[in-house]
């Protein structure tokens, strides 16, 4: 996890906060002692971590908007003067981006286009991270894990959508902050690509963990759509530490290097596919069962997704502290707890992060700079 040392009064910006993701990174931030200013819509989902747990107490400043309004959106940033901008605000869905391809395609192209004309725009230094998806890699058919040099791509609306954004900040990294003259106008722009999150608070329609809680409540079998399907699955806390460590990187040693791609997924050897998933859900909830609900004639999903860390491992101060297997039993505790105990989602959260915090971790030290 990154030091409190390098954040501490630091602004940033993020867009998205009022997700899954976004909220357990507010609460990251606001621990490390960020001035938090959040961009996003309201949150999609009834419950949400972001209301459940309270968590407009913790952002400084509140805008819910559109990332596609780019007139309030570019004065937003510059009011921010921010340090760092972590943009998050996305159409994460899968099933959803085939009901509705123009709007996916609108919010994750042109909205990520409309975060980096606006720091463009702001003409200040700071580190910029967007966040796209561990399905912007053109599938391969051999199940090798994508690293970082793999081509983008896409097979689907919600794929391509997350390899156009990567082609757009490409582009935009070339045009407007070429990573050879960073001294000039100080932006360094990377962009980090997760496996498949879970972890406390995703409430989402249509997610696995979603439908497992939901059935499992409900005292009925979990119907698993693609039981042999293979994914990186990760706790939320692990790959938002590995942006963290990156924003930290380049607010600490400001260099061309971190101006790139970055992987951050589980570690190795950690396979698991959706049967095992719910198997393992399951098993830490207690009781449960589950049935195969394949259907041959639903939309065709990339079956074996991998994705290889040794990058961020080898340059930056992170690894991964959990194995998949271990995410999914917190997972499962934390909503077990939710729903039987009555503990507060910004209690059950905040005893998570310590939790991870007090894992071991290796120290590393950031590489020298030559």
């Amino acid at each position: 996890m990154a030091s409190a040392e390098s954040f501490r009064g630091k602004h940033v910006f993020v867009t998205g906060h009022t997700g899954f993701k976004g909220s357990w990174l507010v609460m990251l931030l606001r621990r490390l002692g960020a001035h938090v200013t959040g961009y996003s819509l309201k949150p999609a989902t009834h419950p949400s971590l972001f209301e459940a747990a309270k968590l407009r107490q913790l952002v400084h400043v509140h805008h819910e908007a559109d990332i596609r309004d780019t007139a309030r959106l570019a004065t937003a940033v510059e009011a921010s003067r921010p340090h760092v901008i972590m943009h998050l605000a996305a159409q994460p869905l899968v099933r959803l981006s085939h009901r509705d391809p123009l709007e996916t395609f609108s919010t994750n192209v042109v909205g990520t286009a409309s975060v980096l004309d606006a720091v463009r725009a702001m003409k200040q230094p700071c580190a910029v991270i967007v966040v796209t998806s561990d399905k912007c890699y053109e599938p391969n058919d051999d199940g090798r894990p994508h690293n970082e040099s793999d081509p983008m791509g896409g097979r689907d609306p919600y794929s391509a959508s997350k390899g156009a954004a990567e082609l757009v900040a490409a582009a935009y990294r070339r045009s407007y902050f070429p990573p050879q003259r960073l001294a000039e106008h100080g932006v360094q722009l990377a962009t980090v690509r997760a496996g498949n999150v879970i972890g406390g608070g995703d409430w989402a329609d249509n997610r696995i963990v979603t439908d497992i809680v939901g059935h499992l409540v409900a005292g009925k079998p979990v119907p698993v759509r693609n039981p042999s399907a293979i994914r990186p699955w990760q706790h939320v806390l692990e790959p938002l530490s590995g942006y963290l460590s990156l924003a930290e990187s380049m607010l600490l040693q400001p260099d061309a290097r971190w101006c790139a791609g970055w992987n951050f997924g589980p570690p190795p050897g950690s396979d698991v596919t959706v049967a095992e998933l719910t198997e393992l859900f399951i098993e830490a909830w207690g009781s449960g069962a589950w049935v195969n609900a394949h259907d041959p004639s639903a939309v065709v999903e990339t079956h074996v997704l991998r994705l290889t860390i040794d990058k961020a491992v080898a340059e930056l101060p992170w690894r991964p502290r959990l194995s998949a297997r271990e995410a999914i039993r917190r997972t499962a505790s934390w909503f077990r707890a939710f729903t039987s105990t009555g503990t507060s989602c910004r209690e059950l959260c905040e005893t998570e992060i310590r939790s991870y915090e007090s894992l071991e971790f290796p120290t590393a030290r950031l590489p020298e700079i030559v």
